[in-house]
């Protein structure tokens, strides 16, 4: 079977809408640091792929390659699907509960109406500047909030890896469906060339969402980035994971004699 390597994009996507560049704003993490994978955790991340072999110089099996991107600040994608139009109207219930309540106190001042009105059926949206209007968006603890707090922007996605791993032929990218709705079921993998040991760098491309007003709507706007990593595949036979010898029956302690 072949082995799976995990590696996680995590994305400052405030800083990079405002710089319009991924560069300084993405964090990189595998789970091959026990092999030797370096830059973990900063955006030089180059991660090792074993080419494994048998003891007698035999290809073992290929390695595969699984991205996944992630928002720095933001809720977590492993969320339920529905968490944010749940919080959203459970928001608007709350609005209207306190509106009854100051109805029934014996009436409603325009100032009160009018900051209501603002949090019901609103979404967040962008000024002729940069400045955020005063509208409901929810906060990366999935509470509702406006002004200029920080708000919780939609997950990035990945929508093509290329470079030369790709033309190279060292990687096969491609997008895959997946019963895990967390990536609304689709996500990158890539099958590896182990047969080639040395180092490429790839290219992937990234597609982040602003909040902006078109029209008199409010709607996000895709802004498409992109980003490298590297993964050097590395001449290494085939081991037992627990024991650091070849493949074989695990080692016994003797057992002493029964009298």
């Amino acid at each position: 079977m072949a082995q799976q390597h995990g590696i996680i994009v995590l994305f400052d996507v405030e800083n990079a809408l405002k710089t319009r560049s991924l560069d300084g704003n993405t964090y990189w993490f595998d789970n091959m640091k026990f092999i030797g994978s370096t830059g973990v955790g900063t955006e030089q991340l180059e991660t090792i792929v074993p080419g494994t072999y048998f003891l007698d110089g035999s290809q073992a099996t290929e390695q595969v390659l699984n991205w996944l991107p992630a928002a720095l600040g933001a809720i977590p994608p492993t969320v339920p699907r529905n968490y944010l139009a749940e919080q959203e109207r459970a928001d608007d219930r709350r609005t209207l509960e306190e509106l009854a309540a100051l109805s029934g106190e014996g009436g409603v001042s325009e100032a009160d109406l009018k900051r209501l009105q603002q949090r019901v059926g609103k979404r967040a949206g962008r000024q002729s500047g940069r400045g955020l209007t005063a509208a409901k968006l929810l906060d990366v603890t999935g509470k509702t909030t406006s002004g200029a707090d920080a708000y919780n922007y939609p997950a990035p996605v990945i929508t093509d890896i290329t470079g030369p791993a790709v033309t190279e032929k060292i990687i096969y990218p491609a997008q895959y469906g997946s019963p895990d709705m967390v990536y609304d079921g689709w996500y990158w993998a890539a099958t590896v060339d182990t047969s080639r040991p040395g180092v490429y760098s790839y290219t992937v491309h990234v597609q982040l969402h602003e909040l902006v007003e078109r029209n008199d709507e409010l709607v996000w706007e895709s802004v498409d980035l992109t980003c490298t990593s590297s993964l050097k595949i590395i001449s290494d036979p085939k081991r037992n994971g627990f024991t650091g010898a070849g493949l074989g029956v695990l080692p016994l302690p003797p057992v002493p004699a029964v009298g």
